[in-house]
């Protein structure tokens, strides 16, 4: 896997997080750097680990599906990509607006771990696919980690100023790169088969 594309993989993979940062700083009253780091560390930890969870099972599943792992790989990620751009299109308005008038100070850990491990779902099904290529899978877990802990830190930090739409877009941005890292995957191994 082409480095450009393991970038371009962890960027897709932290953009819920941080969707879901900018929401919890939003709902913080002052976030404070400290608190930030401390999501980003969550987040990033839980997102590292999740792609390392999911290429173990795909690479136990590996040797029955050779032939169509290039497709398995392109259907996760668009099927995901796809997800991602639904959920940041669709209108949610179960959040209230931050009309609260106690706004939490801090987030607990367990709260956090939750969400991270929500956001981290679909960095297990990538895992899945990438079982199917030839990458080294803690290289990307590591960029995966590392890009979620910085996206989620600027995430916490920015929500007051940004607020639930920029989460949305980024979802959005986030789901239509993982298409493309999709198509790109498909087109390589179809390229190379000719």
């Amino acid at each position: 896997m082409h480095p450009l594309s393991i970038l371009m993989l962890g960027i897709a993979m932290s953009t819920d997080a941080f969707a879901a940062a900018v929401g919890k700083g939003a709902a913080m009253r002052t976030p404070r750097l400290r608190d930030a780091l401390r999501a980003g560390l969550i987040f990033g930890t839980i997102e590292a680990v999740t792609p390392l969870v999911g290429w173990a099972l795909g690479t136990a599943a590996a040797g029955y599906v050779s032939t169509w792992d290039h497709w398995i790989a392109f259907t996760l990620l668009t099927a995901l990509g796809l997800r991602m751009v639904w959920l940041g299109l669709r209108d949610d308005d179960g959040d209230g607006d931050g009309d609260t008038d106690e706004a939490p100070r801090r987030h607990g850990f367990w709260g956090l771990a939750a969400t991270g491990f929500a956001t981290s779902i679909d960095a297990m099904a990538v895992g899945v696919g990438l079982a199917f290529l030839e990458v080294n899978i803690l290289v990307v877990a590591t960029v995966i980690g590392l890009t979620t802990f910085v996206m989620v830190t600027l995430g916490i930090m920015l929500g007051r100023v940004l607020g639930a739409m920029a989460g949305r877009r980024a979802e959005i941005g986030g789901g239509v790169l993982l298409v493309l890292i999709g198509a790109f995957i498909l087109f390589e191994h179809l390229s190379g088969a000719a």
